[in-house]
């Protein structure tokens, strides 16, 4: 039976009506939902995820499948125009979303639980086992990890979302148009866009990841707030959150006095409490194929894969903070996340949920908090190997002191001398920790002045230089050893690449 499944899963051509048809079981489908239902029971996220047996489970991996198929009982979406109007339908690679507009004005995004890889499959292989597979593998993710989410982020200090789980009602007339099909008889999170305070009398704007770092590099005016990162980063590793690209973060644009702070606003936690690695396939892929897909367990896997696809955000927006800010930070995160908060979190779980994932979670959450700072040493070092620093499209100066046991960099806005009110970056490297160091003039007659200190040391970091636009100037001393300006050229690996729009 087992290896009858797994045939047809890895062979032949993509399964039709792979999903369940509502989330309501069959025998309570044969009756009409009462108009005045205000709730549902014995609903299931997705329960095609728990249709295999045993062996299946060895071979390709238990996942959530149990949780997927496991009853809740969740409110009944009530949706009117005056209450929220739809709008346009959206969704990445994986979800499907309705976009909402409340009489108000705030806006707010309806997504399915439940999600449908095939728009991330290449047409040529829509009709293929592959289909099958990813489909299938939906099953590593935790349906309800999103609604643990909110307070630990609230407790960490990072801005979040809150979404609320609803049944959407097969027969409501607001999900009549084919465009809307996807979420009829479904389990939905319903969220609004941003939950963020705003900042009296100061100018607030939402931004999302290509805009903002547009603007960071426009202008010295237009700062990342690091810190706020490093808190946003180091809640995604305790979290397992692996999917962190761009496409996954709006930013926060405070301005005021002439400056904007851009402060990160993470969405979409789809990924928290992802499990893989529990069958022979499942471990292949996620050890050896796809790397960067890692299992939620008690111990951080490598710091390298789990973090990988917020590297972007990594390499430019913490390239400003000290091993002592990454080590204070992951020790200020676990006193802010006690064990009270956090099964107060957990139990936001539906109760079924709770009974299959909540003691585990526990102990892994509890596990990796003690951790976090040793994690965040590693990754310190790993981002300090090989740092990338960039000006602005403005005119800016450099300044590089490289000493026999240090290398200070600072970068300032083009002035006069009162130097040390327009200093926009200025960092300590030391050769233990930094093999080479990229600085990269993005626009405007940048200089780059070189000041050699002492004895020239072998060991200290290379020193690479790329002028770009611009009438840019290296002032120093010629022939340094490890020293290498290029105006007008390109790297390989840009400090200012911006990233894909999801």
């Amino acid at each position: 039976m087992a290896f009858g499944t797994l045939s047809g899963l890895l062979g032949g051509c993509a399964r039709q009506n792979f999903f369940q048809p509502d989330a309501r079981p069959d025998a309570a489908r044969a009756q009409p939902l009462p108009a005045t239902a205000d709730s549902v029971r014995g609903v299931t996220a997705g329960r095609q995820y728990a249709r295999h047996g045993r062996l299946y489970g060895a071979l390709v991996g238990r996942h959530h499948r149990a949780t997927w198929a496991a009853p809740v009982t969740v409110p009944v979406l009530q949706l009117s125009p005056s209450r929220l109007r739809p709008g346009k339908v959206g969704g990445g690679f994986n979800s499907t979303s309705l976009n909402l507009l409340a009489p108000d004005g705030r806006a707010y995004v309806l997504r399915t639980v439940d999600k449908d890889p095939i728009r991330a499959t290449p047409e040529l292989l829509r009709n293929t086992f592959l289909v099958n597979v990813l489909r299938d593998n939906v099953s590593s993710t935790n349906p309800y990890a999103a609604l643990v989410v909110p307070p630990l982020a609230a407790a960490a200090g990072v801005p979040h979302t809150s979404p609320r789980l609803f049944y959407v009602r097969p027969d409501d007339p607001a999900f009549q148009g084919d465009s809307l099909r996807l979420f009829r008889g479904q389990l939905a999170y319903l969220e609004e866009k941003t939950s963020s305070p705003v900042s009296e009398g100061k100018k607030v704007d939402i931004l999302g990841s290509k805009e903002a770092f547009e603007k960071v590099f426009s202008t010295p005016a237009q700062r990342l707030d690091q810190p706020a990162l490093l808190r946003a980063r180091l809640l995604d590793a305790w979290l397992g959150d692996w999917d962190r690209h761009p496409g996954q973060w709006n930013w926060l644009a405070t301005s005021g006095g002439g400056a904007t702070t851009i402060a990160p606003l993470p969405k979409d936690r789809d990924m928290v409490f992802y499990r893989l690695d529990d069958g022979v396939l499942g471990w292949l892929i996620g050890h050896v194929a796809v790397r960067h897909w890692t299992t939620f367990s008690a111990h951080f896997p490598n710091e390298e894969n789990l973090l990988s696809n917020g590297e972007y955000l990594d390499e430019r927006g913490l390239n400003q903070l000290t091993r002592a800010q990454f080590r204070a930070a992951a020790q200020a995160l676990q006193q802010r996340l006690p064990d009270t908060l956090v099964a107060r979190a957990l139990r936001r779980l539906p109760a079924s949920a709770y009974a299959l994932e909540g003691p585990r979670l526990t102990a892994a959450l509890q596990s990796r908090r003690a951790q976090l700072p040793a994690l965040a040493d590693r990754w310190y070092l790993r981002l300090a190997r090989r740092p990338y620093i960039g000006g602005t499209a403005r005119a800016e100066r450099f300044e590089i002191h490289r000493y026999a046991d240090s290398t200070v960099v600072a970068v300032y806005g083009a002035g006069p001398a009162a130097q040390s009110a327009s200093r926009l970056y200025q960092r300590t490297f030391l050769p233990a920790e930094t093999q080479q160091i990229q600085l990269e003039g993005l626009g405007g007659d940048d200089v780059f002045v070189v000041e050699e200190h002492g004895a020239s040391a072998v060991s200290r970091p290379r020193i690479r230089v790329y002028g770009g636009p611009g009438t840019d100037e290296l002032r120093g001393p010629t022939g340094a050893r490890g020293l290498r300006f290029e105006q007008g050229s390109a790297p390989a690996k840009h400090a200012y690449d911006l990233p894909a729009e999801e």
